[in-house]
This record gives structure tokens, sequence and C-alpha cells, in this order.
């Protein structure tokens, strides 16, 4: 049953082109997929930028040695890192929240809010670094959309376990 005491959608009506939670949680996968393959190249490049590279056969420039711990590279690694320790679980979570039928307006907006969240942490964390409270907020924000949705699933499953 859904929160409004109707029957609850099939799979086959939830997850297709047709219901515009779902349209819209794909588009904004699609971004969040993208960004994150994106910086794999702003490594890449931030590695040339500075002649950084870790193994022998990548030092194409001359008078350059194996280094690992440049801050620069480093940074946007970590931002990376941080885009997959957060970004993976929210996938999943969303996609279980689209099984709980959720109101089209609010899931829309949570997956952009979530989506624009991470992009913003990735510009001022990684690209132009900005004092706190700005990564924190951008940080928090993905978070606490990751954890309203599985608080979401969690109190329209309780009844059945």
């Amino acid at each position: 049953m859904s929160t409004n005491g109707s029957t609850m959608p099939s799979p086959q009506v939830l997850y297709n082109l047709e219901n515009p939670v779902f349209c819209c949680y794909l588009f904004w996968a699609t971004v969040l997929v993208v960004k994150m393959l994106l910086m794999s190249l702003l490594t890449a490049l931030q590695r040339f930028r500075y002649k950084i590279f870790p193994n022998e056969e990548d030092l194409f420039f001359k008078n350059t040695e194996v280094q690992f711990n440049d801050p620069h590279v480093e940074r946007v690694r970590r931002a990376h890192r941080n885009d997959m320790e957060n970004i993976l679980p929210y996938f999943i979570m969303s996609l279980i929240y689209i099984s709980t039928n959720p109101d089209a307006t609010v899931a829309c907006n949570l997956f952009r809010v979530a989506s624009l969240a991470r992009i913003a942490h990735t510009l001022v964390y990684a690209v132009y670094p900005v004092p706190q409270p700005s990564r924190i907020i951008a940080f928090g924000s993905m978070l606490l959309i990751t954890f309203y949705m599985a608080a979401v699933v969690a109190l329209r499953t309780l009844s059945f376990i």
C-alpha cells in the first residue's frame, strides 16, 4: 500500500520512461556519472600540469621523478574518492526510494539538489578551493537527502518486518 491508501504501482510502472520520477533520476544520475568520469580527467590534467606521475612508464618529461604526494593531485583524488563514497550509496538509495512511489515534485527536487550539491562540492574542493563552510554545506546536502530517502523507505516498509 502507498501512503495514500491505494495499491502500489508495479515495478514495470515505476521503473520506466513513463514515470517522471524515474526519468528525473536517470537524468541526474547521468550528470553525476559524467561528473565522476571528469574527475579522472581532472586528475590527469593536474598530473600533467605539475609533472607528477606515479609510475616510471608515465614519466613523459625529462628531469621528473615518480611522486605520490603532490598536494594538487591529491586534492583532486580525495574529491574523487569522496564522490565514490557518497554518490554510489546515493544512487542505490535513490533507486530504492523510487520504489516507494514518492511525490514527483519532491523526488525530482531531491535529485536536483543532491546533484547540484555534489557539483558544488567538487568546485569548492578540487577546482577552486573555498574556505569552510562551503564544502560541508555541499557535502551535507547530499548526505541529508540520502538519509531522508532512507528514512522514507524505512518508514514505508516498517510494517512488513
